[in-house]
C-alpha cells in the first residue's frame, strides 16, 4: 500500500532536504574560512598579526550578527594557481558602536593577500555597496598587490584594480567616510589607498607602504635601502606624513578605528522608509516549503507568509496576473513591496490554465504597475525568484508578451527605491532580469541552497545542445545511434547542471551570498537599514512604456 503523503510529511521531507543542503554549505564555508590553510594562519600569529577574520571580529561590536559578502567568491577558480579562497579578501557589514559599517580585510594567508581578478571584483562590490547606501567603509590592508602572473586580467580595464582608487576619490567627494589601516604590506598602486582615505593608520613592525619595494628600488635606481626605512611605520608617521596614526599592534589599530567611528555624525537626511514594531512570521517554518524537486509546484503565498511579519501581507490585484504575487508587507517591521513567483498552476478567467513560475502578459502588467506604486510611495522592493521565464508560443507572442515583459523590465530598471533579491529556486532566462537579477542593481542579492541560475532549464538546454552536437557529428560522416546520442545528452546535462548550481554563481559574485532561508529576514532588514541612510538622488521616471 502506497504511503499517504500528508502535508506534515511533505513539510518534513522538504525540511530534511534543505538541512542536507545547508550542511554541505556549512562544510564548504568552514573550509573557505581557513583561507590559505592552518599553517599560514599559524604563520600570521607568529608574525604578531591577527588573521583577516580575527581582525573583523575585533572590529565589530561583540555579538553583532554580521553579513558576509562574497564568502564563496573564487570557489573552484584558479586551480592551476593553487586557488583563491574567498577571493583573498573578507568583506562584512556589521556595527561599530551601533553604526552600520562595511569592512574589507585582505587575507594575507592567500598568496600574501595578492589581487586575483575575483579579488578586484569583490573589492569593487564592497565599494558599490558603500556608495549606494552611503555606508562608511573600513579597509584593513595586508596585501602584496596585483598577482603578477594574472596581471593582464586585473590591471588595465575599467572594472579592474585602478577602479578602486577612482572610487576612493568619488566616495570622498560624496562625503562617505573611509578609514584605512595598513596592517601588513601595502605596495605599488595599492599604496594610494591609505592616503586617498580620510584617515589612515599603520601598525608598527608589520605595516609598510611603498610604491616600490627595496629590491625594485635597487634594480631601478641603484639605491640600497631596507623596506622598513623605505616605507615602515616610523617613516610614514614622522617623515612622509602619509599615515595619521601609528599603532603598536593590530589590537591597538582596531581600537583606534572604533574610536574614530564614534566621532562620525549620524547619517542625515534619512530616506524615511517606514518601520513599525516587528512581529514573527505566522506561517510554516521557511525551510519546509520548497520541495527538493525543483519542477514540483508549491504555494507561493506559503513562502511569503513564512517570511513577512505576521498578518502584514496585503495582496495587490489578487485575482489578476496570478502567476506573480504582489503586495505590501513588513519584514522585521520595515514596510516592503513583495514581488514573488507563484509556483502553483493557476486559472485565469481570460487565459485559462497558467503554469506556475512562468511570467505571462497579465502578470508582467500587474507587477510593473505595482513596482511603480512602490516607487510612488517610497517602499523598498523585495523580489522572491523562482522563475522559469516568460510564456512562449503564438498565443503569447500575438498577445504582446514582449511588450508587457519590456514594461516590467523597464519598471525594475528605473526604480529608485532599494531593491533586494532572493533567489529561492529557479532563475532562468529573461525571468532573472524581470525579477531583478544582478544586472538590475539590487542592493543585496542572495540565493538559497535550492537556487538554480541559467539561461534555461537544464533538460531543455541539454536537449538543444545535444541536437546541435549530434548534427555536427553526422555532418562529419559519423554514425550516431540512440545509445551514443544518450551519452552526449548525459555528458552535456552534467556539465550544464554544474554551471547552474548556487556555488557556481557565488564563486563568480553573481550573488552576494548563499544563505540559510531562516537568515532571509535578517539580510533584508539590515539591507533596508543601510539603504535608509541614502535618500534617492533622482525622481522615478520609467521613460517610454508601451501599453
Amino acid at each position: 500500500m502506497a504511503e499517504e503523503i500528508t502535508p506534515e510529511l511533505e513539510a518534513n521531507r522538504n525540511d530534511d532536504a534543505m538541512r542536507m543542503l545547508l550542511s554541505d554549505l556549512r562544510r564548504l564555508e568552514a573550509n573557505v574560512a581557513l583561507g590559505g590553510g592552518q599553517k599560514r594562519l599559524d604563520k600570521q600569529h607568529e608574525l604578531g598579526k591577527m588573521t583577516a577574520r580575527e581582525r573583523l571580529a575585533a572590529l565589530f561590536d561583540p555579538g553583532d550578527e554580521v553579513l558576509e559578502i562574497g564568502a564563496l567568491a573564487g570557489e573552484g577558480l584558479y586551480e592551476a594557481e593553487g586557488g583563491c579562497p574567498s577571493g583573498g579578501v573578507v568583506v562584512q557589514i556589521g556595527r561599530i558602536h551601533g553604526r552600520l559599517i562595511i569592512a574589507v580585510a585582505n587575507d594575507a594567508t592567500v598568496k600574501a593577500g595578492a589581487w586575483f581578478p575575483i579579488t578586484g571584483k569583490k573589492n569593487l562590490r564592497a565599494q558599490e555597496i558603500a556608495m549606494e547606501n552611503r555606508l562608511p567603509i573600513v579597509y584593513l590592508v595586508d596585501s602584496a598587490g596585483v598577482y603578477l602572473p594574472m596581471q593582464d586580467e586585473i590591471f588595465p580595464d575599467k572594472e579592474h584594480f585602478g577602479r578602486m582608487f577612482r572610487n576612493n576619490a568619488v566616495m570622498s567627494s560624496r562625503g562617505i567616510p573611509q578609514i584605512a589601516a595598513v596592517m601588513g604590506s601595502c605596495v605599488a598602486g595599492g599604496a594610494y589607498l591609505p592616503i586617498m582615505s580620510d584617515e589612515s593608520l599603520i601598525v608598527e613592525g608589520t605595516g609598510s607602504i611603498f610604491l616600490a619595494g627595496s629590491y625594485l628600488v635597487r634594480a631601478a635606481i641603484g639605491e640600497d635601502i631596507d623596506n622598513e626605512t623605505l616605507g615602515g611605520a616610523d617613516t610614514h608617521s614622522s617623515i612622509s606624513g602619509v599615515t595619521d596614526y601609528k599603532c603598536a599592534d593590530d589590537t591597538e589599530a582596531l581600537k583606534k578605528i572604533r574610536e574614530l567611528v564614534r566621532h562620525m555624525k549620524a547619517p542625515s537626511p534619512l530616506a524615511g522608509f517606514h518601520r513599525e514594531a516587528n512581529e514573527a512570521p505566522s506561517g510554516r517554518d521557511i525551510r519546509s516549503i520548497l520541495p527538493p524537486d525543483r519542477a514540483q509546484p508549491y504555494e507561493g503565498r506559503d513562502l511569503i507568509e513564512a517570511l513577512v511579519d505576521a498578518g502584514s501581507f496585503t495582496e495587490y490585484k489578487k485575482e489578476y496576473g496570478r502567476t506573480l504575487l504582489t503586495g505590501y508587507a513588513r519584514i522585521d517591521g520595515w514596510s516592503v513591496g513583495i514581488v514573488a513567483n507563484q509556483r502553483n498552476m493557476v486559472k485565469s478567467k481570460k487565459e485559462g490554465l497558467q503554469f506556475g513560475g512562468v511570467i505571462y502578459s497579465d502578470s508582467a502588467d500587474k507587477a510593473a504597475r505595482f513596482i511603480m506604486n512602490c516607487n510612488q510611495k517610497g517602499v523598498p522592493l523585495v523580489f522572491l525568484q523562482d522563475v522559469t521565464g516568460f510564456m512562449v508560443g503564438s498565443r503569447s507572442e500575438h498577445g504582446g508578451i514582449i511588450k508587457d515583459g519590456a514594461k516590467l523590465v523597464n519598471a525594475v530598471a528605473n526604480s529608485v527605491v532599494p531593491k533586494f533579491t532572493v533567489i529561492v529556486g529557479n532563475s532562468y532566462g529573461a525571468g532573472n532580469y524581470a525579477m531583478c537579477g544582478k544586472a538590475y542593481d539590487p542592493r543585496l542579492i542572495v540565493a538559497w541552497p535550492t537556487a538554480r541560475l541559467a539561461v534555461m532549464g537544464g533538460a531543455q538546454a541539454a536537449k538543444v545542445l545535444q541536437q546541435i552536437e549530434v548534427s555536427q557529428l553526422k555532418k562529419k560522416g559519423e554514425t550516431v545511434d540512440e545509445l551514443a546520442a544518450q551519452a552526449v545528452f548525459d555528458r552535456i546535462s552534467a556539465q550544464y547542471e554544474e554551471a547552474t548550481q548556487p556555488v557556481y554563481a557565488a564563486a563568480r559574485l553573481w550573488v552576494d551570498a548563499i544563505i540559510d532561508p531562516q537568515a532571509t529576514r535578517h539580510w533584508i532588514s539590515r539591507g533596508i537599514e543601510a539603504a535608509n541612510a541614502a535618500p534617492a538622488e533622482r525622481p522615478f521616471n520609467p521613460g517610454v512604456i508601451q501599453t
